[in-house]
């Protein structure tokens, strides 16, 4: 990128202007932090064979910074590269920092360090988040602003906050924002995106920032809905939602590719630039999944397919097609078209049950001499925890059994006395307490299945929460154990065979290894296991469980390679068919349109 190849983009009367010309925003969301890096190419590439000008995405701080002060744009995270890759492609970038992003992504994107702290006020003009939020922001718009189209780089548009009218009415905050992010150096237009109701628009709009919308239906409505709101300009739908997300236990969303390509063709036809929420969605590996609450509890899948025109594995669909045919009624696309994967190599492995290694930091086994007591159970953040596992132990008082009974179990816990499994709570389905037998010691395991992405519950704390009580009577003197599934997993891969008679209580460990001869995608059926996490070659796939909708995992190429491979399976039930099986297919569960 040189001054030579500097072109002009700005807002014009009634449409964006690249270079003094009317220019329609025809782009798609495709999330760099869900997507393996060595397929960043792939995708952007079949975004402009769809007929696409232009790439969005949201920046996820805690991707960048899980902890605070350790910053990090490399590999995963190298937002420069992701950007640069869709200059390489002829293409422009919509960049959306937040700092919070929805996205159904763990906390919102907000990291968990800074929505523990005490007493910050979260998306307001508070003046301790307004500090780390400037700090987040300049450390994002020194990747940006050199990469901006008026300096030779991709990036046209940058957005301020995410759909804030849904949440507050703080001008002053939205004006913090916008100030820090011109004085970063940001020259591009400026926008905010809000769903096109009367109060949302006008609490989320900010002076110097262009209004646009976000919907999937009704668009004729919507447009003249956010016309209203902003008289001049051009029309933009930021988030068309052509797909919507899974949380388990229920099905798989879907929507008709005819319906949307109508509503598609409503937009263009009405003159509006667009932005397909999402173009590719990807997955959110690792431990990456947001939840939802608005009453009940309900945590997200790991695929993030999203029913979108590319499918999780990098495959066009019917929609795909669909939405190309009407980009074509409005805007040159070339003759070329991607072709479909075929069918994943299928095969199984035989898996072995291990015993957890006594050293590793994922060990559940406590060392009593060294046990910290806490009158109550810590929080996940109290312990300093960013994994999704916490072994909790207490001495019953006692002696005798009768009703378990915690303030709140956020999310799922695994509840044992003396070593024999007697039960589960699930958040979800409000459960709060068990009938526990006669004994010495309990030990609960708590899973955190997800950080609430939406709306006042950002932030909230997990583990047990509140006081624990045995028949009405206290139960104190807790030890804490956190977990690390990554840590875990790495360590069973590379541990000695050992006796695992004596394992009665999770997690149950199990590897195997496989050979391919090329790297290529997998599809990793878990049908036969029960809830837990799954990791090749150490690199953590993310969460599966009986309940579905979802069942198999999705293996991106680049995370294997040729000659042998391992896997680890970490189990919190029971695994009753230890085989894994890699299926020729995705199967993301009944579909629901």
């Amino acid at each position: 990128m040189t001054a030579a190849d500097a072109r002009s983009f700005a807002i014009g009367e009634s449409d964006f202007l690249l270079d003094g010309e009317p220019f329609r925003v025809l782009a798609g969301a495709l999330h760099y932090f869900r997507v393996h890096p060595g397929q960043w190419a792939d995708r952007i590439r079949k975004a402009r064979l769809m007929g696409l000008n232009t790439i969005e995405t949201y920046v996820a701080w805690n991707a960048h910074e899980p902890v605070r002060g350790e910053w990090d744009a490399t590999s995963w995270n190298d937002l420069g590269a992701f950007l640069d890759l869709v200059a390489a492609e002829g293409m422009h970038a919509i960049v959306r920092p937040g700092p919070y992003i929805c996205a159904e992504w763990h906390n919102g994107g907000l990291p968990v360090w800074l929505t523990g702290m005490p007493n910050i006020g979260l998306r307001r003009s508070e003046p301790l988040y307004l500090a780390e939020v400037t700090a987040y922001l300049q450390r994002v718009y020194d990747i940006v602003a050199p990469r901006q189209i008026d300096r030779g780089g991709p990036v046209v548009l940058v957005q301020i906050e995410n759909e804030y009218g849904a949440y507050g009415s703080d001008t002053a905050y939205l004006e913090h924002l916008v100030r820090v992010t011109k004085d970063a150096g940001i020259t591009v237009p400026l926008t905010t995106i809000d769903q096109p109701t009367d109060q949302m628009l006008s609490d989320g709009s900010v002076a110097g920032a262009h209004m646009t919308g976000s919907f999937g239906s009704r668009a004729t409505e919507r447009l003249a809905t956010l016309r209203r709101h902003q008289p001049t300009g051009p029309l933009m739908c930021a988030e068309f939602w052509d797909g919507w997300f899974d949380w388990w236990g229920n099905a798989h969303h879907t929507t008709p590719a005819a319906a949307s390509a109508a509503e598609l063709d409503a937009l263009l036809g009405a003159g509006a630039s667009v932005s397909f929420y999402m173009f590719h969605g990807g997955t959110n590996f690792g431990l990456t999944n947001g939840a939802n609450d608005k009453g009940r509890y309900l945590p997200i899948v790991t695929s993030y397919d999203y029913d979108a025109p590319l499918d999780e594995r990098g495959d066009p669909t019917d929609k795909y097609f669909a939405f190309r045919d009407v980009i074509a009624r409005y805007a040159p696309v070339t003759d070329e078209v991607p072709e479909a994967s075929g069918p994943a190599p299928a095969f199984e492995v035989a898996l072995t049950a291990v015993a957890a290694p006594a050293a590793s930091a994922g060990s559940a086994a406590p060392a009593a001499s060294a046990e910290v007591r806490h009158e109550t159970p810590p929080s996940f953040e109290e312990l300093g925890h960013l994994s999704a596992l916490v072994s909790y132990e207490a001495e019953l008082p006692g002696g005798r059994g009768g009703v378990l009974r915690f303030g709140e179990v956020r999310d799922h816990a695994w509840v044992s006395v003396d070593g024999v499994s007697v039960g589960t709570l699930s958040r979800t389905r409000h459960e709060d307490a068990l009938v526990v037998p006669d004994g010495r010691r309990v030990r609960v395991l708590v899973e955190e299945q997800g950080r609430v992405n939406y709306d006042t519950r950002l932030g909230e704390s997990k583990g047990l929460v509140g006081p624990v009580t045995l028949g009405g009577v206290p139960v104190t003197g807790w030890a804490a154990t956190p977990i690390d599934v990554a840590a875990l997993g790495g360590a069973v891969a590379d541990a000695a065979s050992s006796d695992v008679a004596g394992m009665t209580v999770a997690p149950f460990l199990l590897r195997g290894s496989f050979a391919l001869e090329s790297p290529a995608d997998l599809f990793l059926d878990t049908a036969g296991w029960g809830k837990g996490y799954a990791l090749v070659n150490g690199f953590l796939l993310g969460r599966y469980w009986r309940s579905g909708p979802q069942r198999t995992l999705y293996l991106p190429a680049a995370a294997v390679h040729a000659g042998e491979n391992s896997i680890v399976v970490i189990e919190l039930d029971r695994v009753t068919d230890p085989v894994a099986r890699f299926v020729a297919e995705p199967e993301l569960g009944p579909s629901e349109e």
